[in-house]
């Protein structure tokens, strides 16, 4: 029968409430078979994630201070939930192993993983599941590297007897025996091995939200939910700062061929939004939008270069990428004219070798006019249909040229999935919000 990997994020399960919700998802679908939980969240906007309150005792004990107190409120959060769910169950035994390894060797790691082990262990008893510590199967080298061959292969030996597990997200062990955690991801990425491994029909993530949004709520009012993304879309908006899935936690599925569906613990009637491989056959979809998404990052500035015949001047483009390199700087974007070329970059990072870069740039090229543009913001437009639609591009600078916002610059790759433009940092949320009425209001 094939099954599914479903993970839960830490306000999925804050609390008891939270809890019943999860294990009515799971209970819904027989094949929810394997189950990836983090460590409770916030219940409230004031409220501490467990995981910070491990962290606060980790460093208590690393000074030598007693994190008695500290540690009493850990308890009482689980001993709470397990109340509350009314499962026979006592965590004391768990409790003083982790106060003893504490205060004898006061890991970050280890504190920091023990939010999800300690909520994997109710989760389990109160769905009837096993129990798999990820420390048994997910592995790490000595560098903190993880070592997915070996960890698939553990997973696929422990879990291939057993009709179901739940499995904490977030950590492993290394080659050595200690625990380590996920730089990032957390526990996205075991939730993604654990499918891998698994060869799951489907990986479910399930978080407070009902999907990843076409545009940022926070500028657009009650955006769409983007119902379907492919892996590559994913990547160029969150390239440009779009809240998504870390790559690290797409790479065990995407290179299995496994989609991702998104999910809401509190919605669980929303489909969602499914990343699917770059060639899923769309055919079969209601597509209802020429784009995919929207997304803006603050934080560039341009170096504007000005030479008259700088198209016939040999090895002009590699002498000002040679003064970059030399300088430890990459670029964003390089559009060229015959005798201009901008080069957008960091201005974070250009900003410690500023004079530098110019005098160099000036010696070596020699320019008419040279210049440095701050305040620049980068936005992208994405979208795998804009390839086959025509007008796309002109309706972008229609909606901008609507707004008087000018625009300082445009780049478009050879494969159209995206357009990437450059405004004026205070003209960005507006940017944003004509494109998404373009495309998305009007096309209601």
């Amino acid at each position: 029968m094939a099954n599914k990997v479903v993970k839960f994020g830490g306000s999925s399960l804050a609390d008891a409430g939270q809890f019943r919700k999860v294990a009515d998802i799971i209970k819904s679908d027989a094949k929810r078979k394997y189950v990836v939980p983090s460590a409770p969240g916030k219940r409230f906007s004031d409220d501490i994630k467990v995981t910070d309150m491990l962290y606060k005792c980790c460093e208590l004990a690393g000074s030598g201070v007693d994190f008695t107190d500290d540690f009493r409120l850990i308890k009482d959060r689980y001993n709470g939930i397990i109340s509350e769910l009314g499962i026979d169950m006592s965590l004391d035994e768990d409790f003083n192993a982790i106060i003893k390894e504490l205060k004898a060797r006061p890991s970050k790691d280890f504190a920091a993983s023990r939010g999800e082990f300690l909520n994997g262990k109710v989760l389990a008893n109160y769905l009837g599941f096993n129990f798999v510590d990820a420390a048994d199967v997910i592995i790490f080298d000595t560098k903190g590297q993880l070592l997915l061959d070996e960890t698939v292969k553990a997973v696929r030996e422990k879990l291939g007897g057993l009709d179901n597990a739940v499995i904490p997200g977030f950590y492993g062990r290394t080659t050595e025996g200690y625990i380590k955690t996920f730089s990032r991801g957390g526990s996205d990425v075991t939730g993604s091995i654990i499918a891998n491994a698994v060869r799951a029909e489907i990986y479910e993530n399930w978080t407070d939200v009902s999907g990843f949004l076409v545009a940022d709520p926070r500028i657009v009012d009650k955006p769409d939910v983007i119902k379907v993304i492919t892996y590559r879309e994913l990547r160029e908006l969150a390239y440009m700062g779009a809240s998504v899935l870390h790559e690290d936690a797409i790479f065990p599925v995407r290179s299995a061929g496994i989609p991702i569906n998104i999910r809401n613990t509190n919605r669980p009637e929303d489909d969602g939004t499914m990343i699917v491989s770059d060639d899923f056959d769309f055919s079969k979809e209601s597509l209802n939008h020429t784009i995919t998404g929207i997304a803006g990052k603050k934080g560039f500035s341009t170096i504007n270069i000005e030479k008259a015949m700088m198209n016939n001047e040999t090895g002009f483009g590699m002498k000002v990428l040679t003064v970059l390199y030399n300088n430890g700087l990459s670029f964003e974007h390089m559009p060229s004219g015959i005798d201009t070329m901008s080069i957008t970059l960091s201005t974070e990072k250009l900003a410690p070798v500023r004079d530098k870069v110019m005098a160099e740039l000036r010696k070596a090229v020699e320019p008419d006019h040279l210049e440095i543009e701050d305040g620049i913001a980068m936005l992208a437009v994405v979208g795998r249909r804009m390839k086959n639609t025509r007008g796309t591009v002109a309706r972008i600078f229609a909606s901008m040229a609507h707004a008087r916002i000018n625009v300082k610059l445009i780049d478009q790759g050879s494969s159209e999935l995206n357009v990437i433009i450059g405004v004026s940092e205070d003209d960005l949320p507006e940017a944003i919000r004509r494109i998404y009425d373009m495309f998305i209001n009007s096309e209601k």
